[in-house]
């Protein structure tokens, strides 16, 4: 399919500068684009691509200032990333959807399954289980007895949910991703073994949840592991048992949050963040890459980097001290050496 800039512009609220009759059939990143491709600009590090681009429309920020002359036709928004994100969102859409149910495939005689869904070949659904309207269920998934999975949600192939487990509506879960395997619960015996705890417990994915190829989130021990709606989780992130994850908090790759942790709404960690169990972390935290939490963060909004984790700042300082650490060994055994010379020279008198 093709659009004009003028179609474009409509469609997102924002102004043109250049030919509005120009089309595109595809999208492309502004430094790779070509002639009928849409590329956008949001980053001010991409600033010099929009120059010599070869993409036929550029999204800029309404208050873009440009100080060469562009090639390409620019359409002016509030928010050119935003903007990128919705005609991705119309893009995707506009494909053919999926529809209809495979061949081999199982659905148990007592599962419940909505209108036009999507299941496809060798994909299992359990006992009791039940799924709604409009949900597209890939190649290979395991959906386990009495799971349900509510209407417009979207499950890649190799998924694997677990009995009693939820997932709320709208919500993607990616390929080979794990929902509801038991939680790390091991109890120690005097003989050194381990018993294992039976985890009786599942887990929740409120509406608008997202969960990353390949990423794990355990069911409960007792109660509910729970994401709560939005929560945004990255491929490979671990999520213990019994943790509860706060509206619209959103976890890069690698993250691990052990078990019984509590975290509030609108936080963001970065890749390879670890979180100790049972600890608390507060609205709005934002963490680096590579940070321990080991204690629980009451403040509000705060910045943290470093392991164990500190504010921003202080984390700063004592990253450049350790940067330094060289140089001040050096000076410490300088002045170790001047110390024992004047010393001996006092002894001796």
């Amino acid at each position: 399919m093709e659009f004009t800039a003028q179609a474009i512009a409509s469609f997102l609220g924002g102004t043109i500068e250049g030919d509005p009759n120009v089309e595109v059939h595809t999208v492309a990143k502004i430094e790779e684009a070509f002639p009928g491709s849409l590329a956008f600009l949001a980053n001010p590090k991409y600033t010099h691509y929009i120059y010599d681009t070869k993409a036929s429309i550029v999204l800029v920020n309404a208050d873009f200032e440009a100080t060469h002359k562009i090639d390409a036709t620019v359409i002016r928004v509030k928010s050119a990333y935003e903007a990128f994100a919705q005609l991705l969102t119309m893009y995707a859409e506009a494909k053919q959807p999926k529809s209809g149910i495979e061949q081999p495939s199982f659905i148990h005689e007592t599962a419940k399954v909505g209108t036009n869904v999507y299941i496809g070949a060798f994909s299992y659904i359990g006992d009791g289980a039940q799924v709604g309207n409009n949900v597209k269920i890939y190649p290979q998934v395991y959906i386990g007895p009495n799971v349900k999975v509510a209407d417009d949600s979207i499950i890649y192939p190799g998924v694997i949910i677990y009995q009693d487990c939820v997932v709320g509506k709208q919500c993607i879960i990616h390929a080979g991703a794990i929902i509801g395997a038991d939680g790390f619960g091991f109890a120690s015996q005097e003989d050194d073994n381990y018993k294992k705890i039976p985890q009786i417990g599942n887990t929740i994915l409120e509406d608008y949840v997202e969960v990353g190829a390949n990423a794990t989130v355990d069911r409960a021990t007792m109660g509910s592991t729970i994401l709560r709606k939005g929560v945004k989780i990255d491929d490979h992130v671990h999520i213990a048992h019994n943790v509860e994850i706060g509206e619209h908090t959103v976890m890069a790759a690698q993250c691990g949050v052990a078990g019984s942790a509590k975290i509030g709404k609108n936080c963001m960690f970065g890749g390879q963040v670890g979180i100790a169990p049972h600890t608390k972390i507060t609205d709005g935290v934002k963490v680096g890459a590579q940070s321990g939490i080991a204690s629980d963060i009451r403040k509000e909004n705060v910045m943290l980097l470093g392991s164990p984790a500190n504010e921003i700042l202080k984390a700063r300082r004592s990253i450049a001290i350790y940067n330094n650490l060289s140089e001040l060994q050096k000076r410490v055994n300088e002045l170790e050496r001047t110390v024992k010379k004047l010393s001996d020279r006092l002894t001796s008198k």
